[in-house]
């Protein structure tokens, strides 16, 4: 997974692109930087979290978190808030899923938090790419349809960070080798890899499939976001680039109630070009969508859903889009792409 998935933040490269559209981007504060904390240790009582090297250039009072809550559909979706600073960030994210908890009163429309009411966050141990969540027994508190939610919720906010590749779960110092009401495995750890808000639409042979991760956008009091969908691919697809694409191109499944802003008729005219990092893929002029072609605009929308679909993928830090191999692209806003764009700093931080 692409490094750039997990940081707090990140620079944006072409920054007015990604921070026009949906509003939901943060043009301002997108490009500051905080680096990730680098080790993290927990206290014999589980009670503190020590952080080495965590830097904000942002007022000292706040730092940013990416949580993942729950939308009013039911997708567990990033939402990017800035918390009290502290040196326990880890912690911290945990203790903003709570259920009437520090976040509540920070909660957009239609959102919710997914951990169950008076639940403590004991400790975050991190230690070779491994955290280690030590909950209160009101953890156990949760529906089984919710479960699957939770660990995905919890798995996502802590990978973030860019020393965190895999999440395990603890209640009241005891490790649970299986979420504790419907039994869901974790056993090693979970990681992105497992997914988020599943869509296996379609497939017939589970089996024979692979997992890929791609956004697609919804609304909510008429503001768009982005939410990430893990569908089920043949394992005889052999570039996921050209595979996430695709997802991307041919839209959300209609049960999901998802929206694309990829109009049809787009298609990759050459195989996507990877260098250090920056993929470039070039387009067919359908990519312009309702624009018009000689104005050379293409969608923030379909540019975001891109840059955030393939920067999951191990590696890849930035995208250049072309069309017919010319890179005279513009973005809403009148501006001209000349650089590759990275993955914003934050996601989803808009107001619904």
């Amino acid at each position: 997974m692409s490094k750039y998935n997990k940081q707090i933040a990140v620079t944006v490269l072409a920054s007015s692109l990604l921070l026009s559209g949906c509003g939901l981007f943060n043009a301002e504060e997108a490009t500051k930087e905080i680096d990730p904390p680098q080790d993290v240790t927990i206290t014999e009582e589980g009670a503190k979290v020590e952080t080495e090297n965590v830097k904000s250039d942002q007022a000292e009072e706040t730092i940013t978190s990416q949580l993942y809550l729950i939308d009013k559909s039911g997708f567990v979706v990033p939402y990017s808030m800035n918390l009290p600073k502290t040196d326990s960030v880890a912690k911290q994210s945990l203790e903003y899923l709570v259920e009437g908890g520090p976040v509540s009163n920070m909660l957009p429309n239609g959102f919710k938090a997914v951990l169950p009411a008076d639940t403590q966050v004991l400790g975050v141990n991190i230690k070779d790419g491994t955290a280690v969540a030590d909950f209160s027994k009101e953890f156990n508190n949760y529906k089984k349809e919710d479960e699957a939610k939770i660990l995905q919720a919890i798995t996502w906010t802590l990978t973030q960070f860019d020393n965190v590749e895999k999440v395990k779960i603890w209640v009241n110092g005891h490790e649970q080798k299986e979420m504790p009401v419907n039994s869901t495995p974790i056993q090693d750890g979970v990681s992105r890899e497992d997914g988020i808000n599943h869509d296996s639409t379609d497939v017939v042979d589970i089996t024979n499939t692979k997992p890929l991760t791609v956004y697609y956008m919804a609304e909510s009091d008429g503001q768009q976001y982005y939410v990430p969908v893990t569908k089920r691919i043949s394992n005889e697809e052999t570039d996921p680039i050209v595979s996430a694409v695709n997802e991307l191109t041919e839209g959300p499944s209609p049960s999901l109630g998802l929206m694309s802003d990829f109009q049809d008729g787009v298609e990759l005219l050459s195989a996507p070009k990877y260098e250090d990092g920056k993929v470039t893929l070039d387009f067919n002029e359908s990519i312009f969508g309702s624009f018009d072609e000689e104005q050379k605009i293409i969608s923030s929308d379909v540019l975001n859903t891109l840059v955030l679909t393939l920067t999951e993928q191990e590696g890849i830090e930035s995208v250049a889009v072309t069309v017919n191999g010319k890179a005279e692209l513009i973005n809403e806003n009148g501006e001209k792409l000349t650089e590759p764009v990275t993955r914003p700093a934050k996601v989803n931080t808009g107001s619904f």
